[in-house]
């Protein structure tokens, strides 16, 4: 698991050397392969001169408190999947999705916050970590200004919601 700060570290990277294409504004007539910058959505989605933004990434991590009954245990999670919906309807939270290996490192968000206390201040509001049943560790991450398009995109491939 401490490897996956290094796997975002490594894709970053690799997405900052690619070669410069040259860059045109939207409306121009482009060139194949040529890339189109749209400054509006630059804008919209709080984008950087590379197209970068600041966000908090989270990882959820197994808490203190995980000895609650079946019948409990079910409610915390539907309240949990509940609370991850509301804040994504917000625009609070870009990207959630649990760990499929059942270590202590449960999942991750990445939330539309430029610090960790706004980060910090939505944490609170999930059950699991009111009751103790998670817990979050909160990094300051530049990702993508793209990302602010995940969820839209998101509803238009899931048949079924959480």
């Amino acid at each position: 698991m401490k490897n996956i700060p290094y796997f975002f570290l490594l894709l970053l990277f690799i997405a900052c050397n690619q070669p410069e294409a040259p860059v045109q504004e939207a409306g121009a007539e482009a060139e194949a392969g040529a890339p189109v910058f749209d400054s509006t959505l630059a804008a919209q989605y709080g984008a950087d001169e590379y197209g970068m933004k600041t966000y908090v990434m989270a990882y959820l991590k197994s808490g203190p408190n995980r000895s609650q009954d079946s019948l409990e245990a079910a409610r915390l999670q539907r309240a949990h999947l509940d609370n991850i919906t509301r804040m994504a309807e917000a625009g609070q939270l870009v990207l959630a999705g649990p760990f499929l290996d059942g270590g202590d490192v449960r999942g991750i968000y990445i939330f539309n916050v430029a610090t960790i206390e706004e980060a910090q201040a939505l944490t609170e509001t999930d059950p699991a970590i009111q009751a103790g049943r998670l817990v979050m560790e909160l990094h300051p991450w530049y990702g993508s200004a793209a990302l602010m398009e995940l969820n839209d995109r998101h509803k238009k491939v899931a048949k079924k919601g959480i």
